[in-house]
Order: structure tokens, then sequence, then C-alpha cells
């Protein structure tokens, strides 16, 4: 979400190569692809709601209704919705810790996914109790089960690690401080974009505006840092190593 679509749509095609359609969601909301694929949307803020420029993750339910009850059966709150919103119905929503996610019961592109392709390398959400946080996320939105949509769910490294088939698609870890000044601390989804030159795009954020908010962190396969655009909005870049 962004206080001004326009200059979003600037930013992010400089700093990620993407290309933007318009959508029969309405005139405040456009897709993002890259290589053909679809990868983000980006939607205009109404000017009555304060809300902060921010990116957050959507996941896919087959019935707003019965998710968003989970949601509150919980302990957790759901802001917004579910609404008819083009062709189909959304919730905004923050779990018990206070992350602020979304759910989607409708219409999906084609293509469109989580850690394979052009798309998204990956959503982490960074909490207090990694456990505790996939214990809530797995029941609300079925990820365990018998189903071609369910996911497999492993601990490694620390962290709880969501699989759909070969795709790492989400990975959730504790440590997070509920209170903390810096958003990047506190409870919160961080989505990671993929980039082929990880300095090209750093270079390109700062030219337009933006910020580097960590320092780039590197493993065996990948190297990524994380970033703030011009309304402050925060991203990570991930690049392959070498």
């Amino acid at each position: 979400m962004t206080a001004d679509l326009d200059s979003a749509q600037r930013f992010y095609g400089a700093v990620l190569g993407w290309t933007f359609r318009r959508t029969r969601l309405g005139e405040r909301l456009s897709f993002a692809f890259r290589d053909g694929a679809p990868v983000a949307g980006l939607g205009a803020l109404a000017q009555s709601l304060s809300l902060p420029a921010a990116w957050t993750p959507y996941f896919a339910v087959a019935d707003a209704d019965v998710t968003a009850a989970r949601i509150r059966e919980r302990g957790a709150t759901v802001a917004v919705g579910p609404l008819s919103f083009g062709t189909g119905r959304a919730v905004l929503a923050a779990d018990p810790d206070g992350a602020v996610f979304g759910l989607w019961q409708g219409e999906i592109l084609r293509d469109w996914g989580v850690g394979r392709g052009t798309a998204p390398a990956l959503l982490e959400l960074r909490t207090r109790d990694a456990f505790a946080a996939a214990i809530f996320y797995g029941e609300v939105l079925d990820w365990v089960g018998e189903s071609p949509e369910s996911c497999v769910v492993a601990y490694e490294h620390d962290h709880v690690v969501l699989r759909h088939g070969n795709d790492t698609v989400a990975r959730i870890g504790g440590g997070a401080v509920d209170g903390d000044p810096d958003p990047h601390v506190r409870p919160r989804w961080h989505v990671h974009f993929r980039v082929p030159d990880l300095e090209a795009a750093v270079e390109a954020a700062t030219t337009a505006g933006g910020k580097v908010v960590s320092p780039v962190e590197t493993s065996s396969a990948s190297r990524w840092v994380t970033l703030r655009d011009p309304e402050g909005a925060l991203f990570t870049v991930l690049a392959p190593q070498g």
C-alpha cells in the first residue's frame, strides 16, 4: 500500500525491473510483472486511512468469513473485512503479536506464486515465538493437510520453514521485540524480492530516494540487503551468490 501509486511504480520499476498493469479491481490498484509473470500488487491508500506505506502478504483462502472467524477465535485481530473488492473478497488482519497480513478469496492471476522463477523469493515472519506463530498460521490457513494446496512445515536453522512442493515459500523466525521503535525489529512480515545484481539494485534504490537499512548478508547460494523505499516501506532484495 502506498500514498502515491505513480511514484511507487516509478521507484519499483527502476529498482526491480517491474512493469505494471491496471486491473479489474479498479484504478487504485495495479499488478507488477517481471518477465511476464505477476510478482506483486500495488494499491493506493485511501486519503481517509492513516496507514503507513508497507508491503503486506495476502494469503489465498477458500472462504474469507471462515478464516476471519478462525483469526478472532485465536485472539488475533480482524481490522478490515471481509469486504467485497472487485473479483473477490479481502481481509486485513494482525496476528496475536501484531504482524499484519491479508486474506484473499477470489480470482488469482495465473502463474502467481512465491519461491520460484521471478516471483518473490520468500515471505519471512519475524516474530516473538516462531513455534506459536507457526501453530497460529497453520490453524488459520490450513497449511498442513492432504490437499494439493497444503504445505510441509519443518524446523531448520532456528526457523520454521514452510514449503509447497520444491518451493520454500515462507520462513518464521523468533526474537522480534514488541514496542521496539525500529519497525525492522518489531513483529512483522517481510518480503524478499529477487534481483539479478544486488549492487545495481541498491544503487537504483538510493538514486530514486530509497535507503539501505541493513548490511549485506550472505549464504552459500545468495546475497541480500534490506531497503526502505521513499515512503518508508521495508523490503529485501536478494541476488544469487557470485
